[in-house]
């Protein structure tokens, strides 16, 4: 891979402020403070209509708060001289002019900045569009297009990233691509911010997170301690009696449900379930420690925020 940039600074910072955005009576983005930090990914997750895009575009002058502010750098976005030399940003992927190849459509945007032909082969050659880069981007793919978006926001070579669901569109290659890519930046000293709804991708991906819901803030934290404030761990066991030992963990505060081979138990940890297997002279076939995932710890704390719930059939 062409190698990504020189050493970034390391004073970049995302900086959100009491950060307000009303449409007529509705509040898109309510209040709204956080820091991102470079060096580390940082997720951006909410529910549907959480206002997490509105604070994408806020962040970048696209849209007028109606109160507090917004900050790339110490600097509002419209403020920086070269802002592609100082954040890349991917918010919409398509939105690139449909008749013009990719290089091109790069080239034209370097001609903006005074940004060389030989960094334009070198984005292509970092998002692996060679074989395409001379075709009409409107022919593209969704997941070429989010290809081409990556080139265009790395094109400026920016110590600062904002992408809004970069693995839209991608395939499982694409996907481990673009997640390779973002830590190799963020490795680089860079700030990276990335909103996406795949909490699985997420887990993996990012250390830092902001959570909003209804557009205010709901954690910002570690992807660790959020799965382990979670409060939705369980014990998943299993014995040569299954029978007696659910009677003997049947108690008040105690929750037993069937699982493959066994049952899952909140209430009582695995050395409580130790204890009382060994008790009741229980032979223990399978006793694991079975944390909540991102996905199981995002659905805990946005549960109040979510405006459409589906019911099951």
């Amino acid at each position: 891979m062409p190698k990504l940039a020189p050493s970034p600074r390391l004073d970049t910072v995302i900086e959100a402020s009491h950060l307000t955005k009303s449409y007529g009576s509705k509040k898109a983005v309510d209040d709204l403070s956080f820091s991102v930090r470079p060096g580390m990914v940082t997720g951006f997750l909410g529910p549907n209509g959480a206002g997490k895009s509105t604070t994408m575009r806020l962040l970048l002058d696209l849209d007028a708060a109606t109160g507090g502010s917004a900050t790339i750098n110490g600097k509002r976005y419209r403020d920086h001289k070269a802002p592609l030399q100082e954040v890349g940003a991917l918010l919409e992927a398509k939105a690139i002019h449909q008749g013009r190849t990719a290089r091109n459509h790069l080239r034209a945007l370097a001609a903006t900045h005074g940004i060389s032909r030989k960094r334009v082969d070198e984005v292509i050659g970092i998002v692996g569009l060679e074989s395409v880069a001379s075709k009409r981007a409107g022919g593209f793919s969704l997941g070429m297009g989010q290809r081409l978006g990556i080139a265009s926001a790395l094109l400026g070579d920016p110590h600062t990233l904002l992408l809004d669901e970069p693995v839209n569109g991608l395939d499982p290659e694409g996907v481990l691509w673009i997640r390779n890519l973002l830590k190799a930046l963020a490795a680089e000293g860079r700030t990276v911010f990335v909103s996406s709804h795949l909490m699985s991708e997420m887990a993996v991906t990012a250390e830092h997170l902001i959570v909003i819901g209804k557009g205010k803030l709901i954690a910002d934290t570690t992807v660790a301690e959020l799965t382990a404030n979670a409060g939705v761990s369980h014990v998943h066991v299993s014995a040569a009696d299954n029978t007696s030992l659910r009677e003997a963990l049947t108690r008040d505060g105690v929750t037993v449900t069937d699982a493959d081979d066994g049952f899952d138990v909140v209430g009582v940890d695995a050395a409580g379930i130790g204890e009382i297997a060994l008790a009741r002279g229980i032979a223990l076939t399978q006793l694991t420690t079975q944390k909540a995932t991102l996905e199981e710890a995002f659905m805990s704390v946005t549960r109040d925020a979510v405006d459409y719930h589906g019911s099951a059939q």
